[in-house]
């Protein structure tokens, strides 16, 4: 398996595909770096040559922000939008959704699994 930027990318996948197992990296991105770097996307990630892994590392070091950088550069976002305790960091602290989605049903997501609450058993009137 070749590595880059110390992620193991599959041998087996086309080079287009294989790139996309790093974060930060999509569909558009990964055919950019492949005409980039002058690699056929079709190519097997498996027959890579070293030099074509080389340039690939190079220009993902260069000029794009990804795996572990851009996982810290995301961290430090929401950190600074807790600190300075808008709204968008307000739903983060509380685990809520930030985008302005409903919250009444659904939000699961974010709200985690349902915490049910015993409702009221017909309380009777003590006379």
């Amino acid at each position: 398996m070749p590595r880059l930027l110390g992620v193991d990318i599959p041998n087996n996948k086309p080079t287009v595909i294989s790139l996309r197992y790093l974060y930060g990296i999509g569909p558009t991105l990964a055919k950019e770096l492949c005409v980039k770097a002058g690699i056929d996307p079709r190519a097997r990630a498996g027959d890579l040559r070293e030099d074509e892994l080389a340039r690939l590392a190079t220009l993902l070091d260069k000029d794009y922000v990804v795996e572990g950088q851009l996982r810290r550069q995301i961290a430090q976002n929401v950190t600074r939008l807790k600190d300075i305790n808008c709204y968008r960091g307000i739903r983060h602290r509380r685990g809520l959704p930030v985008r302005g989605q409903r919250t009444r049903t659904n939000a699961r997501t974010r709200k985690g699994p349902r915490k049910t609450v015993a409702g009221k058993k017909g309380v009777k009137d003590l006379r």
